[in-house]
């Protein structure tokens, strides 16, 4: 590629599954191009010097339709200034505004399609359709892709298979070492004698804490030690509320929520069971991917891509969304696991997942659709943006 200028729009830069921008932008930079994200910003606004990137603050989390063209006009403004080559949008209310800067400046336009299943009602799906908008598309795994092409009718002309990767340096349990895990351990005061079940993720109601919990009352009298591991969401009380129905389950001590962790690899590595179970279908589950890639057991709501993600894996489980008894009943399978066959299959394990998750493979994909864009003739701008431009 000819040292191309590349801009990532996206919301936020706050949570695990932004980190992909991050990646991209090294992988850019890599390659002797410039790297710009804008977003609202967050935590790891910190972390994009290392990767040779800059970012620009542009509030672009925001459903609004006048906010997302003051946002679509100061993407505007950016793209003449720093010259982009190639506009990507990831990430749904950042992509009205990055369509419209691309087509207001010419600029060739790449969506990341992240949709985990169809969308009912019309209002709702055109506003989704702006992830299908892009010159070309990517779908971030086969049940996305099918999505695209079923829902929005995008060809083999735009779109794109880039399965999404993980940084498999980190995760990889031969790097993890005893002093690591043994930190976390004493800092969560974790129980040397229970299975420990695990269930990362942002403190949000989506993520089936409550499905959880009712599922572990049905199955109290087995040993085991419950440990939720995410940062508080937009629901303050949350935690007080989730620890307060784990007591009234009979889970007194049982059920325990510590904050986000910085070293997930080593937390990983203390699981017997890592456990995803949000009822609502993903696109992409990235704790099915580092568990998988740090050689654990996993057990999975059956929804989005989580059964295409566990295929092939001899120590994952998937159970109906929403159906506790089917839950409980798939814990303890987990916890009868012999030591000796989860021993043996985790190294198969974990060598599966690096291979189908490698992040240098998402990387090269992604250069590869920019490098298209930058060999065709770019489009003729669009006529200037309004109000109407955006659905309300």
């Amino acid at each position: 590629m000819n040292q191309p200028v590349v801009l990532q729009v996206m919301p936020t830069l706050a949570q695990a599954g932004d980190r992909v921008a991050l990646d991209i932008a090294g992988a850019v930079h890599g390659e002797g191009g410039t790297a710009l994200i804008a977003s609202s910003g967050g935590a790891l606004v910190a972390e994009l010097p290392r990767s040779g990137a800059r970012h620009i603050r542009i509030a672009l989390d925001r459903r609004n339709p006048l906010a997302m063209l003051a946002s679509a006009t100061k993407l505007v403004r950016l793209i003449r200034s720093e010259s982009v080559d190639i506009v990507h949008a990831r990430g749904l209310h950042a992509a009205w505004p990055a369509y419209l800067a691309a087509r207001r400046t010419a600029r060739p336009l790449v969506t990341t399609f992240d949709l985990g299943r169809a969308i009912d009602g019309a209002v709702d799906r055109f506003y989704a359709s702006a992830h299908a908008r892009g010159d070309r598309v990517i779908g971030v795994w086969e049940l996305v892709a099918r999505l695209a092409y079923e829902q929005y009718k995008v060809d083999d002309r735009r779109l794109r298979l880039v399965r999404r990767g993980i940084d498999t340096d980190s995760f990889d349990p031969a790097r993890v070492t005893a002093p690591r895990m043994i930190r976390l351990a004493r800092l969560w005061g974790l129980p040397d004698d229970l299975p420990i079940l695990m269930l990362p993720g942002r403190l949000m109601p989506h993520n089936g804490h409550a499905f959880l919990i009712d599922a572990l009352a049905r199955i109290k009298d087995r040993a085991f030690h419950c440990l939720v591991v995410g940062a508080e969401g937009d629901h303050p009380g949350y935690s007080a509320e989730l620890e307060a129905r784990a007591r009234a389950a009979g889970l007194n001590g049982r059920f325990h929520i510590v904050p986000e962790c910085r070293d997930m690899a080593a937390a990983y590595m203390l699981a017997d069971l890592v456990l995803n179970v949000a009822p609502a279908p993903e696109a992409f589950s990235l704790v099915l991917a580092e568990a998988q890639a740090m050689g654990r057991p996993v057990l999975s709501t059956d929804r989005g891509s989580a059964r295409e993600q566990l295929a092939g894996n001899e120590m994952a489980w998937l159970v109906p969304p929403e159906d506790p008894a089917a839950l409980a009943s798939a814990i303890g399978r987990a916890l009868d696991l012999e030591p000796d066959f989860r021993a043996r299959l985790a190294g198969e394990t974990a060598q599966r997942a690096r291979a189908r998750y490698a992040r240098t493979q998402m990387c090269a994909g992604t250069l590869a659709v920019y490098r298209e864009l930058m060999e065709r003739p770019s489009p003729r701008p669009a006529p200037a943006l309004t109000e109407a431009s955006i659905p309300s």
